[in-house]
């Protein structure tokens, strides 16, 4: 498996397909690469276009591949007051898509991402050919539910929000957990995924999503008969631990045209843990025959 060279000393500066272009007034960063029809890449909670390095190589020699770093997430700007919820991400995501002349794409999320590309794709499905999630977050699953009460508890945020950007093994350790086995943490990722947390804003923008979970799950979830028949493959680890493999089915049966694939002993980041696997599967889904619809 070819590997990009994605560490914090080169990952920013010079890199040759790094763009940046404006949305809303701040400045979202993304990278382009490969050639083909245009497949989004939307990385999950705390996440950003590192969260792809593997995925890259193995679909650029057929999609020209968008993998962007949310605003306040990742190298993007943080500008002050970004509204979080579902709905305000999917509408920013289309107008990343028109500042860029998209007007159809592929979409894969992850996680968060994922429910950001349902209502992405709920607001505007015609423009949407085929939809990839990897345990997306959905009204079906309780675990998000939970923690987004706890995490965003006005006495506790500010606690959080300051103290874990100072605690970078606490940031390991939760990012550890979303392994179904630990052994399978590709070298470097705690390392890349700590370095956004170096500028100020990263936290704060995190805990502005908790804010908006529940109600933003219950938006999505009144949305989600407005996608319509947008094929769409579901990839789960049986051992996810953020969002419930149980909540699948539910989301499976609320999508018109959805398969599922899961994958025994894989936690929460599937195109990391086992990316040859997820990349074929991808790469299968994304190269079979369109469904007419």
């Amino acid at each position: 498996m070819k590997e990009l060279s994605w560490s914090p000393e080169n990952f920013l500066p010079g890199a040759p397909h790094e763009q940046w272009v404006m949305v809303e007034g701040a400045g979202m960063r993304y990278f382009r690469f490969g050639s083909g029809p245009p497949l989004v890449l939307l990385h999950g909670l705390l996440g950003y276009s590192f969260s792809w390095r593997f995925v890259l190589p193995a679909l650029s020699s057929h999609r020209t591949l968008y993998a962007v770093d949310t605003l306040g997430a990742g190298f993007s700007e943080r500008p002050p007051g970004l509204d979080c919820s579902l709905r305000a991400s999917a509408e920013r995501l289309w107008r990343f898509l028109d500042a860029l002349a998209l007007e159809q794409c592929d979409l894969l999320g992850s996680s968060h991402g994922g429910g950001v590309v349902l209502m992405a794709a709920a607001l505007h499905p015609r423009r949407v050919r085929r939809m990839v999630l990897a345990a997306p977050v959905n009204p079906w699953s309780e675990h998000g539910k939970r923690i987004s009460r706890w995490l965003s508890h006005p006495f506790l945020a500010p606690l959080v929000g300051h103290g874990l950007p100072l605690l970078g093994f606490v940031h390991d350790r939760l990012l550890r957990r979303l392994y179904g086995d630990t052994a399978r943490i590709p070298p470097g990722t705690l390392q890349g995924y700590r370095a956004p947390l170096l500028t100020p804003g990263g936290f704060e923008h995190a805990l502005s999503i908790l804010r908006s979970w529940n109600p933003s799950l219950q938006d999505l979830q009144a949305m989600l008969p407005q996608i319509g028949p947008v094929p769409t493959l579901l990839i789960w680890g049986t051992r996810d631990g953020a969002v419930s493999p149980a909540s699948a089915a539910h989301l499976e049966k609320a999508l018109a045209d959805c398969r599922t694939l899961l994958l025994p002993g894989v936690g929460h980041l599937p195109y990391e843990e086992m990316p040859d696997v997820f990349n074929r599967a991808v790469e299968e889904f994304l190269l079979a025959e369109p469904t007419p619809r």
